[in-house]
């Protein structure tokens, strides 16, 4: 209702009357915080209304009598001190009114601070066919009046300058440029804030689309049990399908975590391949993994890229240890062993972390010492049993 009134103002033939009836000068001024000011409303002399019984309100609130100044037989004035920054974008309601409360004339009073220069300005390109750029508002971004940003760019070195138009992303100091894009040549792009006490403008980034590249999660992501090796999983999954055509180097990164919990644990040294071992995880245990691509280098570009999206979860259990479930050994049983044992255990345990990840450590011999030694701990197990 308030942003309707205001509105309306610019039109302050408030009645029926061909005869416009009073006029508020200054008209719809713009201020800056901690500002005064003098509005004056003026009423027609033909209209015989008594200005000592006329009154004013801010925002519907009725303005205290000490602030007006009765200027003529037909003006009426109220001063405001140290105003506070607007109620709403649209503009605050000063209007004067009649004696019987009817409104006379009204304006809008825009109370706030000039933009600030925006900052934090980065773009990407989702399979280089578009463009996105977001910023931050400058200083504390508050300015209390509506503020306008434009996102602008052109080619570094010809082409006329252009603006983005789609802001309808749902998100605030963001714009979507869908397509007419060039690539191999850079462009210069910047974002312009105004409103009605100022202008500025942010730095200017200079950058090709091929440098700014980010792209789909990769899919048809398999994870799954490694024999019976209770604390792996193999990972495998495809390449980005949107840039199968492109020339580029990739690079792959897994998180993953236990069923309940929410703390993610991070492989970087995937590299480019499209499978990975995740070992030292606990036996008998759901896991969530998920991957995300970097497309390294397109069409030979120097830059790192853009990391995509984590891709949506995929679940999968490592077996149950037998050693978990056979119950307590008779810790005579192997003493005579104790050393070799202790001596594998430590050799092992360093081929096991040399083998976490997705290194290129052989695992083969790795693999067949575990199989080796559950079927050991099996086969004791039930000699164990047997003689019990």
């Amino acid at each position: 209702m308030i942003s309707l009134l205001c509105l309306m103002l610019f039109f302050p033939r408030v009645f029926t009357s061909s005869t416009q009836v009073a006029v508020i000068f200054p008209q719809d001024p713009a201020l800056q915080i901690g500002s005064s000011l003098t509005a004056t409303c003026t009423v027609s002399p033909e209209r015989g209304l008594l200005v000592h019984t006329m009154y004013w309100t801010l925002n519907g609130k009725r303005l205290s009598s000490s602030t007006y100044g009765l200027l003529s037989p037909n003006a009426l004035s109220v001063t405001l001190h140290r105003l506070n920054g607007s109620q709403q974008q649209s503009g605050d309601n000063l209007m004067c009114h009649s004696g019987d409360g009817h409104v006379l004339a009204g304006s809008c009073l825009y109370v706030g601070l000039p933009p600030e220069k925006p900052v934090n300005l980065t773009c990407w390109s989702r399979n280089t066919k578009d463009l996105s750029c977001k910023w931050t508002p400058g200083g504390r971004g508050e300015t209390f009046i509506k503020t306008k940003y434009t996102l602008k760019y052109k080619l570094r070195w010809y082409g006329r300058e252009r603006q983005c138009d789609d802001y309808s992303t749902g998100q605030n100091h963001l714009c979507y440029i869908p397509s007419d894009l060039a690539l191999f040549t850079p462009y210069e792009i910047w974002v312009e804030a105004s409103n009605q006490l100022g202008t500025a403008t942010s730095d200017v980034i200079t950058l090709d689309i091929l440098d700014v590249v980010t792209t789909d999660p990769p899919d048809n992501i398999h994870v799954s049990r490694v024999g019976e090796l209770e604390d792996q999983l193999t990972v495998s999954w495809g390449s980005p399908p949107a840039l199968k055509d492109f020339l580029f180097q990739a690079k792959y990164q897994i998180r993953y975590r236990l069923e309940d919990s929410l703390e993610w644990k991070v492989v970087d040294d995937v590299g480019n391949q499209t499978s990975c071992r995740l070992a030292g995880l606990r036996p008998g245990t759901v896991y969530f993994v998920q991957l995300r691509c970097n497309p390294v280098g397109i069409y030979g570009s120097k830059k790192a890229g853009i990391w995509s999206d984590w891709s949506h979860p995929t679940a999968a259990s490592t077996p149950h240890s037998e050693r978990l479930q056979s119950g307590s050994c008779d810790p005579k049983s192997g003493e005579q062993n104790s050393t070799l044992r202790q001596e594998l255990k430590q050799f092992f345990g360093w081929v096991r972390k040399h083998t976490y990840g997705c290194s290129g450590m052989s695992i083969k011999l790795y693999d067949q010492w575990r199989v080796w030694l559950q079927k050991s701990h099996k086969t004791r197990n039930q000699v164990d049993s047997t003689r019990r």
